[in-house]
C-alpha cells in the first residue's frame, strides 16, 4: 500500500506544474525586502512608501504619484480629486473590469458605456463620440480609457475630442505599467506622464507586470490634483496649515500650528497602504524591464505558433505605435467555426492544468447596470467578448509552457 501512494506521488510531481493565467513571480529578494520593513519602524505610511511614489513617478515620467491600497481605491480617487459627483456623467469602454466603472459611479457619477474595437477591445475616438451623443443633454463631465492587455488607446486623438467637450480624462493602465506610446518624432512617450490626460492609475494585484500584494497608485503632474489625491486617500482630512480655516483652533498665541491639529476637509476613506505591501513593491519594480520582456518574449512566441490557425484564433490586433507590456494575452476564437463553446473549452483545459479566464463581459449585461440604465447592445463590445479567450502569461512562464498552451488548445479545438 506504501508502495502504491509512494508511486501515485512521483506520478503526480512529475506532472507538470498548474499554469494560472497570470501570476506573481515573488524571488528572494522580494522576501527579504517585506522582511526589512517588518523589521523597521513603520509598518504603515512610512518612508517607504513615499519611496516607491518617488520611484513610480520617476519611471512613468509624472510629477507625482500617489500609492493607495488598490487598483479600485486609485480609480476613486481620481473620481474624487476631479471632484465627479451627483449630476456628472463618466464615460467608460464596455469591455473592462467592474472597477473602471464603479469607482466613479460610487464617487456619485452616472455611467454612460462607450464601444470598443471588436479586434483590440480598445475604446477608439468614435467610440467616444458615439457615447457622448448618448450622455444626457449631450455632455459628460469625464472618460476613462482604458489601456486593454497593456496596449494604448490612442490618447491623443481621444483627448482632443474630450477636451472639446470639457471632459477630464483618467487613464486607466491597471493592465499597462510600462507601455509607451509613440509620439512626435518618434518619442517614446510613458503611460503614466499624463501627455494627454489628468491623471492615470496603476494596480500591483499579483496578476500584474509587478506585485504589492494588493495596491495601486495614481500618477499626476498637477499639483492640486496630487494634493486631493492624498487628502482624499487619507479619510479626507489635511494637516497642511496653509489649508486650515478654523485658526482659533489651528494655531496658538505665536501664530504657530498647533501639532495635535488637523481638518476634516470632507469625509472620505482610508485608502492608504502599507511599508509592508510598498517594500515588495520597490523591490519588484527594480525588476519592471526584466517582466516586461519577458511577457513581449512569451507573447512573440505565441504569436508565431497561432499563425497556421488564423481563419479561427488569432491574437488581438496590434497598434504599430503602442510599445505594450503585455499584462494578459487574449485571444479571439472563432468557436462557431471549431463547434466548440467557450466554457466546455476553459473546463477541458483545467483539467490539463491550463488555466484561462475571459477579459470581459461588457459591463452594461451585469445586472446592476441592466437595471439602472436598461438593455444595452454595443456591436463592437458584443463581437470582442462572444471570442475572447485569454491565455495564460506571467513573467514565470517559458516558451515551452506556451508550446504546451498552444498544443492544447489545438488539440481541445480540434485543429
Amino acid at each position: 500500500m506504501a508502495k502504491k501512494a509512494l508511486r501515485a506521488s512521483k506520478s503526480r510531481s512529475s506532472q507538470p506544474a498548474f499554469l494560472h493565467y497570470g501570476r506573481q513571480l515573488i524571488e528572494d529578494d522580494d522576501i527579504e525586502s517585506v522582511v526589512g520593513a517588518l523589521r523597521g519602524d513603520f509598518l504603515t505610511t512610512g518612508p517607504l512608501v513615499e519611496a516607491f511614489e518617488r520611484r513610480l513617478a520617476s519611471i512613468v515620467g509624472a510629477s507625482d504619484a500617489v500609492a493607495c491600497s488598490s487598483g479600485t481605491a486609485a480609480l476613486y480617487l481620481a473620481a474624487r480629486a476631479l471632484q465627479l459627483g451627483s449630476g456628472h456623467t463618466a464615460i467608460v469602454p464596455a469591455i473592462t473590469f467592474a472597477a473602471t466603472a464603479s469607482a466613479p459611479h460610487l464617487a456619485g457619477a452616472e455611467i454612460v458605456f462607450a464601444d470598443v474595437d471588436p479586434e483590440t477591445g480598445l475604446m477608439r475616438p468614435s467610440d467616444l463620440e458615439e457615447a457622448l451623443l448618448r450622455c444626457p443633454q449631450g455632455r459628460a463631465d469625464a472618460v476613462f480609457p482604458v489601456h486593454y492587455a497593456g496596449q494604448a488607446c490612442d490618447m491623443a486623438a481621444i483627448a482632443q475630442i474630450a477636451r472639446r467637450s470639457g471632459l477630464g480624462i483618467v487613464e486607466d493602465a491597471a493592465h499597462a505599467l510600462g507601455t509607451a506610446w509613440t509620439g512626435p518624432s518618434n518619442t517614446l512617450i510613458p503611460i503614466g506622464a499624463n501627455s494627454h490626460s489628468d491623471l492615470t492609475i496603476f494596480s500591483f494585484h499579483p496578476v500584474k507586470t509587478i506585485a504589492m500584494g494588493e495596491g495601486g497608485a495614481v500618477s499626476a503632474t498637477d499639483p492640486e490634483l496630487a494634493r486631493r489625491l492624498k487628502r482624499a486617500r487619507n479619510h479626507g482630512i489635511t494637516r497642511t496649515a496653509t489649508e486650515f480655516v478654523r485658526a482659533a483652533d489651528a494655531f496658538d498665541a505665536s501664530g504657530k500650528a498647533n501639532p495635535w491639529y488637523y481638518e476634516l476637509k470632507a469625509p472620505d476613506f482610508n485608502f492608504r497602504v502599507s511599508d509592508i505591501n510598498c517594500a515588495l513593491a520597490l523591490s519588484q519594480i527594480k525588476k519592471l524591464d526584466r517582466f516586461v520582456a519577458a511577457r513581449r518574449r512569451l507573447v512573440a512566441c505565441y504569436d508565431e505558433l497561432l499563425k497556421p490557425f488564423a481563419s479561427v484564433l488569432n491574437p488581438l490586433k496590434r497598434d504599430p505605435r503602442s510599445l505594450t507590456a503585455w499584462h494578459i494575452y487574449p485571444v479571439k476564437i472563432e468557436f462557431a467555426k471549431v463547434s466548440r463553446e467557450r466554457g466546455p473549452l476553459m473546463r477541458a483545459l483545467t483539467k490539463d492544468g491550463i488555466g484561462t479566464q475571459v477579459h470581459y463581459m461588457p459591463l452594461y449585461r451585469h445586472p446592476y447596470y441592466a437595471a439602472r440604465y436598461g438593455a444595452q447592445v454595443l456591436p463592437g463590445a458584443e463581437a470582442y467578448y462572444a471570442r475572447t479567450l485569454s491565455l495564460p502569461l506571467h513573467a514565470g512562464m517559458s516558451e515551452r509552457d506556451v508550446k504546451r498552451v498552444v498544443g492544447l488548445l489545438k488539440q481541445h479545438l480540434g485543429l
